[in-house]
């Protein structure tokens, strides 16, 4: 009796942890992308809380060419709008602008789109971003041309991918709110 009773358990507790498991957001990896003289590291996004009306992206690129380029982003398949955008603290409060006339990358350089800078603005998001899965945006790139980009999305406060948590690779605009800063987009 009390080994049907172990055996019991123990299919019990494989098959919760199985259940478990199985819900569990899977890991996603986001691939890199080369277009033109241009190359494109480690694109993510951070989920999104339910109801939220906007996101963000991020990636590096590399300008390998002897000519600068300009990026913007066309569209995206999770937003009805994306625009590359800074960000800037005047006084505690957060502003974010859209980059007019697209991001200049010198020849040789390499810019990195990440939270608290320069970051992929995903307006009237037509869903939340959810931890596991990816969002697609089109970088279009002035010289170089178009490119479709796979985003990995990870889990909301979530460091950034390679980042540790104790390397400040995870400040949010979540998190920035939290410390008694409050946050403005301008709406174009």
């Amino acid at each position: 009796m009390i080994g049907t009773d172990w055996k019991t358990l123990s299919l019990t507790c494989a098959a919760t942890a199985a259940l478990a498991l199985a819900q569990m957001p899977a890991v996603v990896h986001a691939a890199d992308y080369d277009v033109g003289s241009v190359h494109i590291a480690q694109p993510w996004a951070r989920a999104t809380p339910k109801g939220a009306s906007a996101g963000a992206a991020y990636l590096t690129i590399t300008n390998k060419g002897s000519a600068p380029d300009r990026v913007s982003c066309a569209s995206s398949d999770a937003s009805a709008q994306c625009q590359i955008h800074t960000m800037t603290m005047d006084n505690g409060v957060m502003k974010m602008r859209p980059v007019e006339g697209g991001l200049e990358i010198k020849p040789g350089e390499t810019v990195t789109l990440k939270p608290g800078g320069l970051h992929v603005m995903l307006i009237d998001l037509k869903h939340p971003l959810e931890a596991g899965k990816t969002a697609e945006a089109k970088l279009q790139f002035e010289k170089a041309g178009p490119v479709d980009v796979q985003f990995a999305i990870v889990p909301i406060g979530a460091p950034a991918p390679g980042a540790s948590s104790s390397t400040g690779g995870g400040g949010s605009m979540m998190m920035m709110e939290g410390h008694g800063g409050s946050m403005q987009m301008d709406k174009h």
